[in-house]
């Protein structure tokens, strides 16, 4: 027999979407934020030669600017004062969970400090993006003023101008990030990398379909990426729903002259508990140094920095090394970014603390440890699944020798997100419909008493 919910979420249609008041303006500002990020992707960075850089950039575009340039929404291409994206943010995240784990004060604010702990960590992170945000944004800057013509006038102020742009820009997104996350629908970080990737896919597919007529990429190589595609949509589908259901019981407890209890239920792990955050995390500590090693690359160098072309060129896509580290710190951060957000002692004393427990277990340690040896066999295969849909792409574009980047971290991206979207706008309709059946439920009862 279905559920309340389930039976509320089989009734929804049009008309609860159009009483949804609330879920209006949520995705009034969603849409809302999502211009203001599109519009910061197309102002430029003062002091910039746009010609020059744009014939810097087509040098690279393949490879690790071609990546970040999906990811920015194409603001790297036009060098706006949002090239930076998130990526300082993700990778202050990264830096903040990790230490949450190892260093014992922040591990305690994290276990036991509740909101407001949480609260703390995340000032921590913010502060942590400044610092970062303004290393790499140097970084780029120093790589600009060192190619030819980029910079009209090159020195102190232009450094100092540009580190400012691009780290303002980077905490104005990560602050309009959160304010979709509260005020808005879906993960605002995932929203923002996936407007971006959205943005910049019909040019991709119209230059691949330019390069098919004008006899620069085979037809078939073309159809076979096609069909790769779809199958990859499909795939991604299937795992992210998947689920390994624990069977859970609740014993009888009689209050009074009622009896609670006695239901069983089931304690659902996700395939792939890390969602897209893998990819990104692994892709925001790929794509950084190596930007801006490569714009120093096509600088004139000293002898002793010879080696920078050297690794730059080992980092592109389709080479063993980059596909190597790639999938190496994808497998890493999904069994990392799981043992973050899935405690299995928390769980069980939780199920210990209502009377649940898992068939043939005692309750407690018993029940962790096989939470723990079910979740790392799971998160194997998961791993496993994203790995592969992230690299393969990155060997065919290689083998073929594609002119610009259209990766599987990007597909699983707009995949994911979709899903947790409408996901959670399900979740929002149901929310309104249980409302207005309290709601009537109420003024019958008031009714009834008049």
């Amino acid at each position: 027999m279905a559920s309340a919910a389930e039976q509320l979420a089989a009734n929804l249609h049009f008309d609860t979407f159009r009483k949804a008041t609330d879920l209006h303006k949520r995705i009034a500002f969603t849409l809302f934020a999502m211009v203001v990020y599109r519009l910061g992707t197309y102002i430029p960075i003062p002091g910039i030669n746009l010609a020059a850089f744009s014939a810097a950039f087509q040098g690279q575009s393949k490879g690790i600017l071609g990546m970040f340039n999906m990811f920015s929404g194409g603001a790297v291409q036009r060098m706006a004062v949002f090239s930076l994206n998130v990526m300082p943010y993700i990778s202050a995240s990264i830096i903040v969970q990790l230490m949450g784990t190892m260093y014992p004060p922040w591990e305690k604010l994290r276990k036991e400090g509740g909101e407001a702990g949480r609260k703390t960590l995340n000032q921590y992170t913010r502060y942590l993006t400044v610092v970062l945000g303004v290393l790499q944004a140097f970084g780029i800057a120093v790589g600009l003023q060192s190619g030819q013509g980029i910079v009209a006038h090159p020195g102190m102020l232009f450094l100092i101008s540009t580190t400012i742009t691009l780290t303002a820009g980077t905490m104005l997104m990560t602050w309009l990030g959160e304010q979709i996350t509260s005020r808005g629908i879906g993960n605002g970080l995932s929203l923002i990398i996936f407007a971006g990737i959205v943005a910049v896919f019909p040019r991709y597919v119209f230059q691949a379909i330019s390069l098919v007529r004008t006899g620069a990429l085979n037809g078939g190589a073309l159809l076979l990426i096609g069909v790769l595609a779809i199958g990859m949509i499909v795939a991604i589908v299937f795992f992210e729903r998947a689920q390994r259901r624990l069977f859970t019981q609740y014993p009888r407890r009689q209050e009074g002259n009622r009896i609670f209890g006695g239901e069983a239920s089931f304690l659902p792990l996700k395939v792939n508990s890390s969602g897209v955050m893998g990819p990104i995390f692994a892709s925001s500590l790929l794509l950084l140094p190596a930007t801006a090693m490569g714009f120093l690359a096509n600088a004139s160098l000293p002898s002793w920095a010879n080696w920078i072309p050297e690794v730059v060129g080992k980092l592109q896509h389709g080479q063993p090394a980059f596909i190597v580290l790639y999938a190496a710190m994808i497998v890493f951060f999904c069994f990392f970014y799981t043992s973050v957000t899935f405690n299995p002692e928390e769980v069980a004393d939780n199920l210990r603390k209502f009377g649940g427990f898992l068939p043939g277990l005692r309750p407690g340690k018993r029940t962790a440890d096989y939470l723990d040896f079910v979740l790392t066999r799971i998160t194997v295969v998961g791993a496993a699944y994203i790995t592969v849909v992230c690299v393969m792409p990155e060997i065919l574009i290689g083998y073929f020798n594609m002119p610009f980047y259209l990766g599987g971290t990007s597909i699983l991206i707009v995949v994911s997100v979709t899903m947790d979207t409408v996901t959670q706008i399900q979740a929002h309709l149901v929310s309104h419909q249980y409302e207005g059946l309290i709601r009537k439920s109420r003024m019958r009862a008031s009714g009834r008493r008049r």
